[in-house]
């Protein structure tokens, strides 16, 4: 069984319903404070994630391609269940060694718009804007962080802020530094000439989108840990998530041993198969062809 951590932010992230009313006998002011309950109808789901459990689930699935996962999704009646949109599309690819690809556990965040701007002559110095700027930044922090474990893929909903600047050059590099296979998102990122170049983390966003403002004034974490939309997937927390250059895939993590299992047969042919056709044509085989 794995433990989701449930983080919820400040108060000042909760919707205030504020109720004014005037008492007709003193003449003052009341005032009455709300805070709606909210539900959250779609539960996380429990699961095996020891050590020994995450490690069978790796190696199985280690070097599958997208297009074999998405046929062993298809024999078990998960047609297109957990594959995203084609928008959501790699940074960089490295032809040579495929290190843009990568197979791991879904943690998810959820952004949201922010409810704060700054506009011109907001702040009366600099000093006024490098403060509530820190002040936001803490509304908007990578908490995901505290659950995160090697081989873990972080997948993030931005719910249509595409100029906030939660994945950058810096901070996605400590997120590699604590074992992150991977990122995927529906939004952007940021110094993106750098992630290039490094080739550090292998990226997957809208389109090639780039974000370039900050998070302050832009977006706000709303939530870590729960059930997400990425390119039009249900992402649970613990999902298997698998990306190359053909895009990205979800496998529920109850259906991940069946789908890695068949999808590991199909690749396995598919290697075969080609290795004859590289004799064939005179190719050098490679590690992609099997018995090379």
């Amino acid at each position: 069984m794995i433990y989701i951590e449930s983080i919820y932010l400040s108060s000042s992230l909760l919707s205030l319903s504020c109720f004014s009313s005037s008492t007709q006998s003193g003449g003052g002011d009341s005032s009455e404070l709300t805070t709606p309950e909210g539900v959250r109808l779609l539960q996380n789901k429990s699961f095996d994630d020891s050590e020994k459990a995450r490690r069978e689930i790796l190696d199985l699935y280690a070097d599958l391609r997208v297009t074999d996962v998405c046929d062993g999704m298809d024999l078990i009646g998960l047609q297109d269940i957990g594959l995203m949109d084609n928008e959501i599309r790699p940074l960089w690819r490295d032809a040579e060694n495929f290190t843009h690809r990568f197979a791991g556990f879904a943690v998810t965040i959820r952004y949201v718009p922010s409810d704060v701007r700054s506009g011109q002559n907001s702040f009366p110095n600099l000093e006024g804007f490098k403060k509530w700027k820190g002040e936001q930044y803490g509304r908007a922090k990578d908490l995901w962080m505290q659950s995160a474990k090697p081989g873990d893929v972080v997948v993030m909903d931005t719910n249509g802020v595409f100029e906030g600047g939660n994945i950058g050059s810096s901070n996605s590099l400590g997120w590699v530094k604590a074992g992150i296979v991977g990122v995927v998102t529906n939004g952007g990122a940021r110094d993106t000439d750098e992630i290039v170049k490094v080739k550090k983390p292998a990226v997957y966003l809208r389109n090639g989108h780039s974000t370039r403002g900050v998070r302050p004034g832009r977006m706000l974490t709303e939530s870590v840990n729960f059930p997400i939309n990425c390119g039009g997937v249900l992402v649970y927390p613990g999902d298997v998530v698998v990306a190359d250059g053909d895009g990205v895939i979800v496998v529920p993590r109850e259906h991940a041993l069946m789908v890695g299992e068949l999808a590991r047969e199909i690749n396995t042919g598919d290697e075969r198969g080609r290795g004859k056709r590289y004799l064939d044509l005179g190719i050098p085989l490679d590690e992609t062809v099997r018995d090379k």
